[in-house]
């Protein structure tokens, strides 16, 4: 696994003019590889070999696009075991989280945009009167889904299969090309796809790939004059500098940003389910997940049993080894990262939050780990139930009735998911449609892969997933003639 990694780049396998860095396993603190760092020429040569192939990919027929797609989740599948090795030692995932929910992720969307969809749908006909821009006369018309261009695809380091697995897919079925450019701590994955729809007969130029530990990479793949959209799942910070350059320039945006998910829980809710689902916040990829439901706004009626069975749920989950198979929280991707979190539980502490569980570093050898962590006592102004934490701590919020609870809830600077909690479901979507929020959890932090998923407020621009993808990614033209 230490081999040096070139660059992907109009079908060659090239080397990175800025040499290679070191790619760290967060769970040992070894080597796993050493990724390429991209010069600002070469990835502007990825975005030039993108543009040239966009013609004849957009040009081939959907069926065939299709096709390739099938083969590379084929291939995925194939390979599933040493790609979540791999994936396992970039990011400190527990394997079943390595090969479920990334690389077994990766495959099944690959496998969903290789079902061709109609791009184009009929528009009822307009009786027109007699006018300055003509005679009078029945229109038709045709609205028709057409590719967008070159994509840049900039991607999350909590999962480097299954996030650009759901840019790349549903990019390339609509016909466009993509320039991607990974997270800097786990790209190595990202190539292995790379590899697999290389396999798939993937044609040159269609899907590149350059990474960087340093910001010239990305800034190049956004800033380049052949690159016609930006896809982009990262911090709410990284989205505004990046809508900035694209606003220059009129490019279009998909943005998943942060969140900081409100867990509405009400006190006629099953305390058992809503604890199961909060405590995702503690074991999912250890906190590292814009959908978690960190901020938890209970009524008082069940706050303090919530908080005690919070807290018992998260004494119990095993931090440790990722490798283990009864292992749980897994460690955080990075020592840097291990660092902001812990500040950000001794600034709750600082603020008059109660560390009710958590808030100590685990003793294992090595490893960027954190103690699942439980602050309770928390107030909507604390900066620890404002800002994204990324990482597996809970804050909780007391509130007295319905009406304080959506008000809270909705005082944020973010909107992805929220959740809430109750056994009367006509209650639980009457709360749930006053949130603001571009998603909504009733009793569950389950997704439906074919729902519509992106953010309110700060939390994003645009709509993915399942049909919503293939929208995302075109340009929609309408033709027009006399009837």
């Amino acid at each position: 696994m230490t081999a040096r990694q070139p660059l992907f780049v109009g079908g060659s396998w090239v080397e990175p003019d800025g040499g290679h860095y070191e790619v760290i396993d967060p769970a040992t603190e070894r080597t796993v590889g050493w990724a390429p760092e991209a010069s600002r020429d070469q990835v502007h040569a990825a975005c030039a070999a993108a543009r040239e192939a966009f013609g004849p990919w957009s040009a081939t027929p959907p069926q065939e696009r299709a096709a390739v797609l099938a083969r590379a989740a084929d291939v995925i599948r194939d390979r599933l075991v040493p790609y979540a090795e791999l994936a396992r030692a970039e990011t400190g995932a527990t394997t079943g989280t390595a090969r479920g929910m990334q690389v077994g992720v990766a495959a099944a969307r690959f496998r969903r945009y290789a079902r061709v969809e109609p791009a184009e749908w009929a528009i009822p006909p307009q009786i027109n009167e007699a006018g300055p821009m003509g005679r009078a006369g029945v229109m038709g018309a045709l609205a028709v889904r057409q590719p967008v261009g070159v994509v840049t695809c900039i991607t999350s380091y909590n999962n480097p299969w299954a996030n650009p697995a759901g840019k790349i897919a549903p990019a390339l079925a609509m016909g466009n090309t993509v320039v991607v450019k990974p997270a800097p701590q786990d790209p190595l994955s990202v190539y292995r796809m790379a590899e697999a729809l290389e396999a798939a007969g993937v044609p040159p130029g269609v899907v590149n790939v350059v990474s960087g530990a340093r910001t010239e990479a990305g800034e190049a793949a956004v800033a380049s004059p052949d690159v016609d959209m930006v896809s982009f799942t990262g911090s709410t910070a990284v989205g505004q500098r990046i809508a900035e350059v694209c606003g220059r320039d009129m490019k279009r945006q998909l943005m998943e940003l942060g969140g900081k998910g409100a867990a509405v829980v009400l006190d006629d809710a099953d305390i058992g389910s809503a604890v199961s689902g909060i405590g995702t916040t503690f074991s999912f990829y250890s906190g590292q997940i814009c959908t978690a439901p960190t901020r938890v706004l209970a009524q008082r009626g069940v706050h303090d049993q919530l908080v005690e069975q919070l807290a018992t749920y998260a004494r119990r989950l095993k931090v440790g080894d990722p490798r283990e198979p009864d292992t749980v929280v897994g460690p955080v991707i990075s020592a840097a990262h291990r660092d902001r979190v812990e500040s950000y539980v001794e600034l709750g502490r600082k603020e008059g939050a109660v560390v009710v569980t958590g808030g100590e570093r685990p003793s294992l050898p090595t490893g960027f780990y954190v103690t699942p962590t439980l602050l309770a006592g928390c107030t909507n102004d604390m900066r620890v139930a404002r800002e994204e934490i990324f990482g597996p701590v809970v804050v909780v919020i007391p509130f007295d009735d319905e009406e304080e609870g959506v008000a809270l809830a909705n005082d944020t600077d973010y909107g992805l998911i929220d959740y809430v909690w109750s056994s009367d479901v006509a209650r639980a979507f009457r709360v749930a449609r006053r949130l603001r929020a571009g998603g909504v959890g009733i009793n569950t932090v389950g997704r439906n892969m074919e729902a519509p998923f992106g953010g309110f407020k700060k939390s994003g621009v645009g709509r993915d997933v399942g049909s919503y993808a293939l929208h995302a990614y075109s340009e929609v033209q309408a033709i027009v003639w006399p009837g």
